[in-house]
């Protein structure tokens, strides 16, 4: 769990990055027919430590001549017909406050003059949130910024949207504890993986015990869709129906993950439906386990991207299955599955996934072996190590867990 004295500590990082400029941080609204539940971007939780305040907004202001206002929350007005349906909201006070640990917290309707008396100060607003493409609408800060500098002369607008990027790519210790610990509960659901795969099971089935095995380790929460594919799905990377019949022979690549205080895993096991691969399928699997070997190696500060994928893709192109991985090596994990990714080399603190994959389709092969790789000043760490990985282990762990069930 992250700790109140850490968001604060970011909060102060974030007005010192700003160099006086001003910056808003906003929530993002909720479905209003609440048929999805709400998730606040990552930006605001990561500054905030709040899940479940659409509609908030989280100014920054360096300059304002009171310590106590240099940053501002902003909350929803309390609607109390409507909070009988969706639950009631503390008003504000020092309970909100302590809470919040944050000291001056206004309602929505309150943003607008204070955006103004600290944008007529400064003269000067940065982008904080992602921009969007041409085909999108105008992030949220950007679409405010613009109407708030057409009312002020010589007022400009920044691109900072890098500073929150920087800052979330390199992990603290709590929050390296927060992705290891949904490593841990991912574990649990893989076990289950093993123990119940089976022949003429459904892939569904195989999802079901796999996410009840995270519900019985306290996670409260999917990083992601489960994807449980079978034979010919297995080739499919981003497979989601989950509804096929898994056959005897035929492998099926699990890629599933847990969250734990809003922190994701992100692991990928290919599975012998039967319990044992081929022979065909045992050589491509240790190809792909040595890719992974390969990359993870490269994992160290200074790296980038492209760098570790074509460490893992050089194994490929030996083999002559180059054109068969036909996806990159891997993504920054965090509060988000495909956490910020800012463009610049790792550094000590970032936490990566690593997956490389071969896909046959006209075999009915698809192998992708993922795992989350902490990168240190003494060479990467593998927090999910803990689950079987090598062709061996996997039937050793699937004989066992079989055995004791």
């Amino acid at each position: 769990m992250i700790e109140q004295k850490e968001f604060a500590l970011r909060r102060v990082a974030l007005l010192k990055a700003l160099n006086g400029s001003i910056g808003l941080v906003l929530a993002g609204e909720a479905d209003p027919n609440l048929h999805h539940p709400f998730a606040a971007h990552a930006h605001f939780t990561y500054l905030t430590g709040l899940v479940d305040e659409p509609g908030a907004a989280l100014l920054l202001d360096a300059k304002n001549p009171n310590p106590a206002r240099r940053v501002q929350l902003f909350l929803r007005p309390l609607n109390p017909e409507r909070e009988k349906w969706d639950g009631f909201r503390a008003q504000i006070g020092e309970e909100l406050r302590t809470q919040a640990g944050i000291e001056t917290i206004f309602r929505t309707n309150m943003l607008a003059p204070q955006l103004l008396d600290a944008a007529k100060r400064s003269k000067s607003l940065t982008l904080l949130m992602p921009l969007a493409a041409h085909t999108n609408p105008v992030s949220g800060d950007l679409e405010i910024f613009r109407r708030a500098a057409e009312r002020i002369p010589n007022c400009c607008i920044n691109d900072g949207t890098h500073i929150l990027n920087d800052m979330r790519a390199c992990k603290s210790k709590a929050e390296v504890a927060c992705i290891q610990e949904a490593g841990r509960i991912t574990g649990l659901g893989f076990a289950a993986a093993f123990a119940c795969l089976k022949p003429n099971m459904n892939e569904f089935e195989l999802q079901r015990h796999v996410e009840s095995g995270y519900h019985q380790g306290g996670s409260r929460e999917l990083a992601f869709r489960t994807i449980a594919g079978g034979g010919f799905n297995s080739t499919v990377l981003h497979y989601h129906a989950n509804d096929q019949v898994l056959r005897d022979g035929d492998l099926v690549c699990l890629d599933s993950g847990a969250k734990w205080c809003g922190y994701s895993a992100d692991v990928t096991r290919t599975l012998p439906v039967n319990g044992k691969f081929t022979p065909r399928q045992r050589a491509i699997h240790d190809l792909v386990l040595a890719a992974q070997s390969a990359a993870i190696r490269a994992c160290k500060p200074g790296a980038r991207f492209h760098h570790i994928d074509e460490a893992a893709r050089a194994v490929s192109r030996r083999a002559g299955l180059a054109d068969a991985f036909i996806h990159g090596i891997g993504h920054h994990l965090g509060l988000e599955t495909h956490d910020a990714n800012p463009d610049s080399p790792l550094r000590v603190g970032a936490v990566i996934t690593i997956e490389p994959g071969v896909y046959l389709p006209h075999e009915k092969i698809g192998i992708r072996i993922e795992d989350d790789i902490l990168i240190t000043s003494r060479g990467p760490i593998t927090l999910t190590s803990g689950i079987p990985r090598s062709s061996k282990e996997i039937e050793t762990a699937m004989f066992r867990a079989r055995r004791s069930s």
